[in-house]
C-alpha cells in the first residue's frame, strides 16, 4: 500500500456551517493541487477540524496508522490554538505546517469582509504557529501556493524524509561478526539507538550465514549466474576458468539474502577481518543487495549500515542512486582538488554512470579467495555525502554538498568501484570541517535526495545535523560546533 500524508484543515464553528463547507471544498482542492506534484506519498485529507476532541482523536488515530506517515496541517481561517494543545502533544508522526491560501492572488475590485473572514490563513497560520512552537513541536514550516513548483518540492522534500524516518522506525539491523578491532568511529551505542530512532541492531555468528549459503540448490545458483549475465558485463575468466568463483559469489548473495528476508532484516553489517567458514569476503552480493534497497556498513559500521538504508527508502523512486561510501584518497592538484572515494568492494551499482562489470582481482586482506566484484565510475551530478558518529551524548550528522565528477584519467588499475567529487565549498574547508565535528571515514553518498530532506530528517529525528555548504568557512563551522555542544548539553533531560 502507497505511503499516506494526511492532510488537516483547521478552523472553528464561528463561521456556520455555509462557510464550514466552503473550507472543505477549498481544502480539498488544496490537496489536489499538491498531489499533481508528483509526491511519493498518498494524501488522504480528514475532515475540517473545529474542536479539541477531534484534533486529538485525528493525531492518535495518525500515530496508530501504520501507513501514515506524517501529517500536513493548514489553518484555512482561523482555528483557535489551544483547541490543538492535547492534539500536537500526542502527536508522534512527522508534522509539516503548509501555509498557504486557497486564492493565489487577490481579487482586488471584489474583495469584501466576507472574502476576509474566509480567507485568513495569513494570521490563523500565525496562531497555529504560536502554539507550535510554545510546545517544542518538532516541525517543517512552508510558505507559499500550493501551485508553486518550489513549495510542492519542499513538501516533495520534506515527505521523502518521512519515508526515511518512517522505514528507520521499524528498521531491523544483522551484524554478522563485531566492528573491526581498535577502530573508534565505527563503534556506538545499540541501546540508544533503538531509544533514538527505534532501529534494532543485532550481532549473529558469521557460520549463521554460511548454513544460508551451504543450503543453496544449485538451481537458483544457475538462475542468478543467468540474472547476472543480463543484467551486467561479465569478465571473460568469470565465464571460463575462474567461473567457480562467479558461482559462489552469487551462492552468497543467495544465502544472504534468504538469511535477511526471513529475518526480516533492511540492512547489515560485514567485516573482512570474521568471515568464519565463508571462501570470499561478499562483494558482488553485498552490491546487489545495495542495489535492492538495503543497508550496508563494511567494517561492522551498523551506523552507517543504518543510514544507507534510510536514505534509499527516502530516494525510492527518484531514479537516482545511494551507495555505501568512503573518502580513500585526495587529489591536491594540479587542476581543481578533488576526492577519490571508494571501498574495497561493496560500492552500490545504482550509482554508476554506465552498465557495471563483474570481475575478480585479489585482495591483500581477509585471507580468503578473490572476490567478485561489480566496476564501474558513478554517475555525474550534484550529491551529498553524510555521516553518523556517535559522540557519547548524543548521535551527530555531518554532511556535505558534492558535484560528482568523471575521473580526470581511467583508472585501469583500480578494480572497484569508485566515485570522484568536489566538495563544497574547497577540499581544504570540506576536510577542515569534517574533521572538526568528529565526522566518520564511512558514508552515504546520495545523488536521490539533497541537503534539504537531509535537514527535513534530522528535524524528525531530533538529531544534531552539520551541512557543510557553499556558505562554510572553518571558522563559523567551528564556532557552530560549539554552540551545538553547549545547546545539546543543556537540553539534555535529567
Amino acid at each position: 500500500m502507497k505511503p499516506q500524508i494526511w492532510f488537516l484543515t483547521g478552523s472553528q464553528h464561528l463561521y456556520g456551517p455555509e462557510t464550514l463547507q466552503q473550507v472543505a471544498d477549498q481544502s480539498a482542492e488544496i490537496q489536489r493541487t499538491l498531489a499533481q506534484g508528483g509526491l511519493p506519498a498518498e494524501i488522504i485529507g480528514k475532515p475540517v477540524l473545529t474542536d479539541s476532541g477531534a484534533i486529538k482523536r485525528t493525531m492518535l488515530e495518525a500515530n496508530a496508522d501504520p501507513n501514515c506517515i506524517g501529517i500536513i496541517a493548514w489553518m484555512h481561517t482561523f482555528s483557535p490554538a489551544k483547541m490543538w494543545i492535547g492534539g500536537l502533544d500526542a502527536l508522534r508522526k512527522p508534522l509539516l505546517h503548509l501555509h498557504t491560501q486557497h486564492n493565489a492572488s487577490l481579487p482586488w475590485s471584489t474583495i469584501d469582509m466576507d472574502f476576509m473572514n474566509l480567507n485568513q490563513a495569513a494570521h490563523g497560520d500565525r496562531e497555529f504557529g504560536f502554539i507550535q512552537a510554545r510546545l517544542g513541536v518538532p516541525r517543517k514550516v512552508v510558505a507559499g501556493h500550493a501551485s508553486d513548483p518550489v513549495v510542492v518540492a519542499r513538501v516533495e522534500s520534506w515527505t521523502r524524509a518521512a519515508l526515511g524516518w518512517q522505514h528507520l522506525r521499524t528498521l531491523r539491523v544483522a551484524r554478522f561478526g563485531d566492528n573491526m578491532r581498535d577502530v573508534a568511529v565505527t563503534e556506538g551505542d545499540k541501546v540508544e539507538a533503538e531509544l533514538k530512532f527505534g532501529v534494532s541492531v543485532n550481532t549473529y555468528g558469521v557460520n549463521d550465514l554460511v548454513e544460508f549459503v551451504d543450503a543453496t540448490e544449485e538451481s537458483e545458483i544457475d538462475k542468478l549466474v543467468a540474472e547476472i549475465s543480463d543484467i551486467y558485463e561479465i569478465s571473460s575468466e568469470l565465464l571460463a576458468e575462474r567461473n567457480d568463483s562467479l558461482r559462489y559469489a552469487v551462492k552468497i548473495e543467495a544465502g544472504l539474502r534468504r538469511f535477511l528476508t526471513e529475518g526480516g532484516f533492511g540492512a547489515f553489517t560485514s567485516n573482512f577481518e570474521d568471515l568464519g567458514g565463508l571462501r570470499q569476503l561478499p562483494g558482488l552480493a553485498v552490491q546487489r543487495l545495495m542495489a535492492d534497497g538495503y543497508g550496508f556498513g563494511g567494517e561492522g559500521d551498523w551506523k552507517t549500515s543504518v543510514l544507507v538504508a534510510t536514505v534509499k527508502a527516502m530516494g525510492s523512486g527518484t531514479g537516482r542512486g545511494t551507495s555505501f561510501m568512503e573518502d580513500y584518497t585526495y587529489h591536491f592538484g594540479p587542476g581543481e582538488p578533488k576526492i577519490l572515494g571508494a571501498h574495497m568492494l561493496e560500492v552500490c551499482p545504482s550509482i554508476a554512470s554506465a552498465k557495471p562489470r563483474a570481475e575478480i582481482h585479489p585482495l591483500g586482506i581477509g585471507g580468503r579467495e578473490d572476490p567478485v566484484r561489480l566496476v564501474f565510475d558513478a554517475a555525474s551530478g550534484p550529491a551529498v555525502v553524510m555521516g553518523m558518529a556517535d559522540m557519547g551524548d548524543r548521535f551527530r550528522l555531518v554532511a556535505n554538498e558534492i558535484e560528482v565528477i568523471p575521473p580526470d584519467e581511467p583508472l585501469p588499475n583500480l578494480p572497484v568501484a569508485r566515485a570522484v567529487w568536489k566538495p563544497a565549498p574547497t577540499l581544504s574547508t570540506s576536510a577542515e570541517c569534517w574533521i572538526t565535528a568528529g565526522g566518520p571515514h564511512h558514508t552515504v553518498l546520495t545523488q536521490a535526495v539533497g541537503a534539504e530532506t537531509l535537514r527535513d530528517f534530522a528535524e524528525m529525528a531530533q538529531t544534531e545535523l552539520l551541512l557543510i555548504d557553499n556558505r562554510t568557512t572553518p571558522a563559523d563551522f567551528a564556532d557552530r560546533v560549539r554552540w551545538n555542544q553547549a545547546y545539546y548539553r543543556l537540553n539534555r533531560p535529567l
